[in-house]
């Protein structure tokens, strides 16, 4: 099976943005990260080709899927046939934003784990 050709625009970090994260590392698929945060015109990039300007944003074989999660990435790729089903199992939520407590730690400059507890 031919890997997919991924794009992921992504926030530095984001419960979300790792979710998708999550779901490369989980099939193995080398893809190109674009870090919203660290680079405002991948921002901008993003928000031109998606129509949009909420992330993660994912573009997969030319085809982008506009705010979207890890769990929805790796759904739209097994009903593709991109993919088929892993049985790797990952080490974040798919679907989750930061908690209170992530945002608090962020805010204060301090390391945030993003382990699925």
């Amino acid at each position: 099976m031919e890997k997919p050709q991924v794009t992921a625009w992504l926030k530095t970090q984001c419960g979300w943005s790792n979710g998708v994260r999550a779901v490369m590392q989980k099939y193995a698929i080398a893809y190109t990260e674009k870090d919203i945060i660290k680079n405002p015109a991948f921002r901008w990039e993003m928000e031109q080709r998606s129509g949009q300007p909420l992330s993660p944003c994912v573009e997969v074989n030319g085809v982008m899927l506009p705010d979207i999660s890890g769990e929805e990435v790796e759904r739209y790729m097994l009903e593709q046939g991109l993919v088929s089903e892993s049985g790797n199992s990952t080490d974040v939520p798919l679907n989750a934003p930061c908690s209170n407590e992530q945002h608090e730690a962020m805010r204060r400059g301090e390391p945030v784990n993003f382990r699925a507890s």
